[in-house]
């Protein structure tokens, strides 16, 4: 992974991928007792990051390689991202989707016209059901993550988040990011490090989902006990990536977890005062910055809101 390949994803995106918001509020920072500055990856094509990532993948795919069609695995957000890729090039795509992830997602990817097939994420494994489908139809598998063109492709997210600190005089600042497996968070640091070396990244995940932290803080890959459950579900992976805990280990600061009941007040103060809809682990850096001040260091922070598809019954959840 080099800081030339996220220049090239950009160069990929560019005319597809939208350029979205660096957003602040007075009483936002009030809460906070900082400056914060939010990345609205919510309103990026399908809703999420994750377009950055999957069209970079796909994209870069040599062009008979790409005809035969893709396969992915994701709770919803990736789902969409690689479903509408493919769709603009015109490819199959096969989606393995837990069968409880959220009905909105679920739909959204159909909509998007992959087809979709849903398992049990507590008693099927979902890397052996991509494994196979990507053998017996000659699919191509791409990973929520673990890629390096997805990386890439989240990195442009970086890119960006540096342009635009700078054109309002911010060039240091401490930068949370929503943090599953670490494609998104390790992309921007790698972005970062080039072209705002006093950015440092600091993911944040959910309460008994903390892998990422953990291993961090014990230098070498831990993972989560099963069994637990989380409304962040977005965000909810086993274990930091291979690809992506070598680049944390390197470039990132220690970890944070946030509670559910603290992503779901953030999302209810992103919608009153930024109008934005996030869905929980989307608000996840959110929460850690209204709620973990402590923890941090410095005048400013830059967080991700980095997906918005929630489902009506979770927003009221939220609101209420």
């Amino acid at each position: 992974m080099t800081y030339d390949d996220i220049l090239a994803a950009r160069a990929r995106l560019d005319g597809h991928a939208i350029r979205t918001p660096l957003l602040s509020a007075p009483q936002i920072d009030a809460i906070a007792g900082r400056r914060v500055l939010v990345k609205a990856e919510c309103l990026q094509r399908t809703g999420s990051f994750k377009f950055r990532g999957a069209w970079n993948c796909i994209s870069a795919m040599p062009t008979e390689t790409r005809k035969r069609g893709v396969v992915a695995f994701s709770s919803g957000n990736h789902a969409q991202g690689v479903a509408l890729s493919a769709a603009i090039h015109g490819i199959p795509a096969v989606i393995i989707m837990p069968s409880d992830a959220p009905a909105t997602k679920i739909d959204a990817t159909r909509d998007y016209g992959a087809e979709v097939i849903l398992y049990d994420r507590f008693t099927e494994d979902r890397d052996a059901i991509g494994e196979a489908l990507s053998t017996t139809r000659g699919l191509t598998l791409v990973r929520p993550f673990d890629d390096p063109q997805v990386i890439a492709g989240q990195g442009t997210c970086g890119l960006e988040i540096a342009e635009q600190a700078r054109e309002i005089g911010v060039t240091e600042a401490t930068m949370l990011v929503c943090c599953g497996g670490g494609g998104l968070s390790s992309g921007i640091a790698l972005a970062l490090e080039h072209a705002a070396p006093a950015m440092r990244v600091r993911p944040v995940e959910p309460e008994n989902f903390d892998d990422f932290g953990r291993s961090l803080a014990v230098g070498e890959p831990r993972t989560n006990a099963p069994g637990n459950a989380s409304v962040q579900d977005a965000i909810l992976t086993p274990t930091p990536g291979n690809l992506t805990f070598p680049i944390g280990q390197r470039l990132f600061g220690p970890g944070l977890a946030v509670s559910d009941d603290e992503a779901l007040r953030a999302v209810a103060l992103a919608w009153r005062w930024f109008k934005i809809v996030l869905e929980p682990g989307g608000a996840a850096a959110l929460a850690a910055a209204l709620f973990h001040a402590p923890a941090l260091d410095g005048d400013t922070v830059i967080v991700t809101a980095s997906g918005g598809n929630i489902d009506a019954p979770m927003f009221q959840r939220a609101l209420a």
